[in-house]
């Protein structure tokens, strides 16, 4: 018993010590013949990023008659391109899977109008916003075709809303969490890694803040309670360096 339990301790420490030396001779080679520059042979990468986007909102219309019997609807959001910064940290799992984390601030503006039916009179609220996220996705790369990779991602991105002391008609809420998914391609330079990447944001949580005790002039309800419900949205395009 003592020869055969001899025989394999050898077989083990010969499998534990040969083994990941032979992997690691395999995951050499491909490098080689990739031909990939030092900054995709890391485990560890990080950047940062500038990019623009578009804010929007999709309303769930409640509609609200006033004391005067006006009957108030909110109309869809038209929305200004907003600006995005940020960093990036990606850690590479495996040849083809990465896990992102990307804080990132979003500045910009959401336009809502709200229309009396009864004589087109029409009011307006600029919703400024300044969302502070931190996503968090999966990246799935393809093989490396010379210099350039395409790539897909989906991910979760929980934001906070700084400005929404300063909304005084239409009150949206402070937190949000996004289900986001897009699209994007690895460009290599010998210096740096250049990422164009566009993705698609959809709120999950409704965003009105129904709850408005500090109203207290009535005819300010119509902005409220015309709503029922609304979902952000967002597209960023996004340009990494790395």
């Amino acid at each position: 018993m003592k020869f055969a339990h001899c025989h394999i301790i050898y077989i083990l420490a010969a499998f534990f010590f040969f083994f990941p030396s032979g992997i690691g001779t395999v995951h050499a080679q491909k490098r080689k013949v990739m031909n990939r520059p030092y900054i995709d042979q890391r485990r560890f990468h990080y950047g940062f990023l500038a990019g623009i986007h578009m804010q929007d909102m999709e309303l769930d219309q409640n509609g609200y008659r006033d004391a005067a019997g006006n009957q108030w609807f909110a109309e869809t959001p038209n929305y200004e391109p907003g600006f995005s910064v940020g960093i990036l940290g990606e850690f590479y799992l495996t040849q083809h899977l990465a896990l992102r984390v990307i804080p990132t601030m979003h500045f910009g503006t959401k336009n809502v109008t709200f229309l009396n039916q009864l004589n087109n009179e029409r009011q307006y609220q600029s919703i400024k916003s300044t969302y502070i996220s931190i996503p968090v996705d999966v990246k799935f790369a393809a093989e490396r075709f010379n210099n350039y990779r395409p790539y897909m991602m989906l991910g979760v991105n929980p934001m906070i809303d700084l400005t929404v002391k300063q909304q005084k008609q239409l009150l949206l809420k402070k937190f949000d969490c996004y289900l986001e998914a897009g699209l994007g391609c690895d460009f290599y330079s010998p210096w740096f890694k250049f990422i164009p990447e566009i993705k698609f944001c959809f709120g999950l949580a409704n965003i009105i803040n129904k709850n408005r005790d500090d109203i207290t002039d009535p005819s300010q309800l119509i902005f409220t309670e015309s709503v029922d419900k609304g979902r952000s949205k967002m597209i960023v395009l996004t340009f990494y360096f790395e």
